[in-house]
């Protein structure tokens, strides 16, 4: 049997298979070439972009905080401007309450003025007088180098205060100038606890700061002047001492008057020469609460103790 002869074809479907396959290489490799390419160069204009944004972000930045401490600088010196406003007004309140105070304690001054004008034609005062005085109308004794006050400060006299310091600020000023003074309730508690046992020093300053104390003045007690005659006379009443005590007072809740009575016999004698120690005046004003009980009682401790007692009008 004759073989037949077997043709031969180029482009068979081997021959395809590699020419597709090779082609297939080339246009891989170009598309990889070609990506990567791409992809860096997308990379860097990005990165460059970021870049370029990050500086603007850090100038902007620079600009604010340039403008931030530029702003707070002028706040701080519209804040020291202020306080410098603000201390001037204060140093205006300051002058205007000392002018006032001013202005209060000359008006003060000036009724004590008209007090003493007053109570030298009523009374006949003598300041630093050796004449006997009248028993039944009298006079104060100005000539006293130390004064002590026993002021009543209940409830009562609380009521009527701004008179009591009115008045006790008037025969403050009919004694000029003294040595030293003292302030005590009649509970025997000081003003000022820190001059306990001591004398307050006369100055200008020192009475106008005490005078401020005595207008806010709040301690209870139970009007009646024993313990407070009691304090002063112990720890203030020495022989060969000018001193004077007032007892300021609307009413006397004691049982009885005998013991302010032997109280004074006994301290506020002189045991060497049977002298006062010490002239015991009273004033007395009239409240809400106010009876005769302390006018009986005051005019028989200022007549056996050298004193004189003034009853206040209402």
């Amino acid at each position: 049997m004759k073989r037949k002869k077997r043709q031969f074809e180029i482009f068979n479907l081997s021959f395809l298979d590699v020419i597709s396959c090779g082609f297939g290489a080339v246009v891989l490799l170009v598309l990889i070439s070609n990506y990567s390419e791409f992809t860096a160069s997308a990379d860097e204009d990005e990165s460059l972009k970021l870049l370029n944004n990050v500086l603007d972000a850090e100038q902007v930045a620079d600009d604010l905080r340039g403008q931030l401490e530029k702003s707070i600088s002028a706040l701080q010196s519209k804040e020291t401007l202020l306080a410098a406003f603000q201390d001037s007004v204060d140093m205006l309140q300051k002058n205007l309450s000392m002018t006032a105070s001013q202005n209060k304690t000359m008006q003060e001054q000036r009724e004590g003025l008209e007090l003493v004008k007053t109570s030298l034609k009523r009374a006949s005062i003598r300041p630093r007088t050796a004449q006997k005085r009248d028993d039944e109308v009298g006079g104060i004794p100005v000539d006293s180098d130390y004064v002590i006050f026993i002021m009543d400060t209940s409830g009562s006299m609380k009521d009527i205060w701004d008179r009591v310091t009115q008045e006790f600020v008037n025969v403050m000023n009919i004694h000029p100038k003294i040595k030293g003074f003292q302030i005590i309730n009649d509970n025997g508690t000081h003003l000022i606890s820190a001059y306990q046992g001591r004398w307050i020093p006369d100055t200008p300053k020192r009475r106008q700061s005490v005078i401020d104390l005595f207008k806010g003045w709040n301690s209870a007690s139970n009007s009646s002047p024993v313990e407070g005659l009691e304090a002063a006379l112990r720890q203030y009443a020495k022989p060969g001492r000018s001193l004077s005590i007032y007892i300021f007072g609307d009413d006397y809740s004691g049982a009885s008057y005998d013991p302010v009575i032997n109280m004074l016999v006994k301290l506020n004698t002189n045991r060497v020469t049977g002298k006062r120690l010490a002239k015991v005046h009273g004033v007395g004003f009239v409240s809400g609460y106010t009876t005769n009980r302390f006018s009986i009682l005051m005019r028989e401790v200022a007549r056996r103790n050298e004193g004189t007692f003034i009853a206040l009008p209402r």
